[in-house]
C-alpha cells in the first residue's frame, strides 16, 4: 500500500489561492483604467462637432453673400476672394475630419471595437496615424491653394511653398517608414463584412470572431515572410 502524499497546510493553500486572485484583481483594475480614453473621445469629438458646424455656418454665410454680390453686383463682382472662401471652408471640415478620426479611432481602440473603424481600415493606433497623416497633408496642400489664389506677396508665398514642401515631404517620409505597420486585422473579407453590417444592417458595434484571429495571423506570417506587399491589407 503505497503512503499518501503529506497534506498541504492550510496556511499554504490559502496562500497559493490568494495570490492568484489578487494579481487577477488588480490586472482587471489596470485594464479597467481604459476607459480613461473616453475623456480625450468626448473632447476630441466635441471639437470635430463645433468645427463641423462652424464649417456648415461658414459655407451657409458665404453661399448667401456670393449670390447677393452676383444678383446685385453682377457676376464680374465674384474674383479670387470668392475662391479663398470656398477654399476656407474646405479646410474648416478636413480640421474636423481630422479631430472625428482621432476621436472614433480612438474608441474602437481602447473601448469597444467598431464597423466604421474597420470599414476605415483603422485596426491600430498605427492604422490611425496613418489616415490622420493623409488627411494633414491635404490640409497642407488647401492652405497652400489659398495663399496662391490670392497671390498678394510673391516672395513670401515662395517661402510659404518652400515651408509646406518640407513639412509635406517630412509626413510622406514618415508615412513610406511606416507603411504596412499596422493593420494586421485589417483584412479585405473583415473590411466588406464590417461595411455590410456597417450600411446595409446598421450594426456599429463590431464582433471579433476566431475566424477574423486566424485570417490576421496568416497574414502577419505572410507580410514577415514577405509574401505579400507590407502595406495589403493595412487600408
Amino acid at each position: 500500500m503505497t503512503p499518501s502524499p503529506p497534506a498541504r497546510p492550510p496556511s499554504a493553500a490559502r496562500t497559493s489561492t490568494a495570490e492568484p486572485s489578487r494579481r487577477e484583481w488588480f490586472s482587471e483594475l489596470i485594464g479597467r483604467t481604459r476607459f480613461v480614453v473616453l475623456i480625450a473621445v468626448i473632447a476630441v469629438l466635441l471639437v470635430s462637432f463645433s468645427l463641423f458646424l462652424q464649417g456648415t455656418l461658414l459655407a451657409l454665410h458665404t453661399i448667401w453673400d456670393s449670390w447677393r454680390d452676383t444678383l446685385t453686383q453682377g457676376v464680374a463682382s465674384q474674383k479670387g476672394e470668392l475662391a479663398v472662401e470656398f477654399l476656407e471652408i474646405v479646410s474648416t471640415m478636413l480640421k474636423a475630419v481630422v479631430f472625428y478620426l482621432i476621436g472614433v479611432g480612438l474608441y474602437s481602440l481602447f473601448i469597444t471595437p467598431l464597423n466604421l473603424t474597420s470599414a476605415l481600415g483603422v485596426e491600430s493606433l498605427a492604422d490611425l496615424e496613418q489616415k490622420v497623416v493623409s488627411v494633414i497633408i491635404v490640409i497642407l496642400g488647401v492652405t497652400f491653394l489659398e495663399h496662391f489664389v490670392r497671390w498678394e506677396k510673391p516672395l513670401d508665398t515662395l517661402y510659404f511653398a518652400g515651408a509646406l514642401a518640407l513639412a509635406g515631404g517630412a509626413l510622406v517620409f514618415f508615412q513610406r517608414v511606416h507603411r504596412g505597420s499596422g493593420g494586421d486585422l485589417g483584412q479585405p473579407q473583415a473590411k466588406l463584412r464590417a461595411r455590410q453590417e456597417l450600411f446595409e444592417n446598421d450594426t456599429e458595434q463590431r464582433h471579433i470572431d476566431d475566424h477574423d484571429v486566424a485570417l490576421a495571423e496568416q497574414a502577419t506570417l505572410a507580410k514577415q515572410s514577405g509574401k505579400v506587399d507590407a502595406a495589403e491589407g493595412s487600408g
